[in-house]
């Protein structure tokens, strides 16, 4: 993270977040991301924090980069655990129209121990057993390196459980979660599967998920009706932050 004291007498840019949804946002996940935006906003007031929430099923995400941005300044932010194709393609794309403006482009947010903490906390919530067997639902990215980026936080969230976790994609990957969950249910016939979503807020994904047939789903990252952990607040600054570290030390 930045020191505050290299901040001093040099006015913040503006930090847009842009969470790229699969499918239209519904109201429970726009609810949700908002209270994340929320929190961040609080947590830095002296930011200028805004969202823009790109269907990138539907739409050329470059050029919806373009048309959102308000403050060509803006230091974006994807609100993606993975960094796949819509970040490392479609963002990347638009921001190359915007970069003679001067907008940057943070890293997506996982891998991270942070989200691993906030899954671990969900799985808690739903009163993991030992006996249980876990899986990572995620969403699944046309990107070789996104899919990596799943299994490396399958790993991070065993070790934290103190177990092997497997991972089941919704999309673009495989394994598939209903196979990922029919695989284990024949290797662990006695086990409870239960199902931990690598999925920031509640949507497309997370319904496709629960119709999977495990035997318990925890929540998605985000709630619509609670605050938004403080892990992840942090680790959105701290992508923020990440961008301003680099553009001072090249300036230096």
């Amino acid at each position: 993270m930045v020191d505050d004291a290299r901040r001093i007498g040099t006015p913040e840019r503006p930090l847009r977040l842009v969470a790229v949804t699969h499918g239209a946002p519904t109201a429970q996940n726009r609810a949700a991301v908002i209270g994340l935006v929320d929190g961040v906003a609080s947590a830095r007031p002296s930011l200028d924090v805004s969202i823009a929430f790109v269907d990138a099923a539907h739409t050329d995400v470059a050029s919806a980069l373009v048309d959102g941005i308000d403050d060509p300044e803006s230091i974006i932010v994807p609100l993606v655990l993975s960094a796949g194709y819509h970040v490392r393609t479609g963002l990347a794309q638009g921001l190359d129209r915007l970069a003679r403006r001067g907008a940057s482009l943070a890293d997506g947010l996982g891998p991270d121990e942070r989200i691993v903490s906030v899954l671990a906390d969900r799985l808690d919530r739903l009163g993991l057993a030992e006996s249980d067997a876990v899986v990572l639902a995620a969403a699944g990215s046309n990107d070789p390196r996104g899919v990596r980026e799943c299994f490396e936080t399958a790993r991070l969230l065993g070790a934290r459980l103190g177990r092997g976790v497997t991972v089941g994609f919704i999309a673009a990957a495989n394994p598939r979660l209903p196979d990922a969950i029919e695989m284990l249910r024949a290797v662990h016939p006695a086990s409870r599967i239960v199902v931990a979503p690598y999925l920031l807020a509640p949507g497309t994904f997370y319904d496709q998920a629960a119709l999977a047939g495990a035997d318990a789903m925890a929540e998605p990252l985000l709630q619509p009706r609670e605050p938004a952990a403080p892990d992840l607040v942090d680790l959105v600054l701290d992508r923020y932050d990440e961008v301003v570290e680099r553009e001072l030390l090249a300036e230096a």
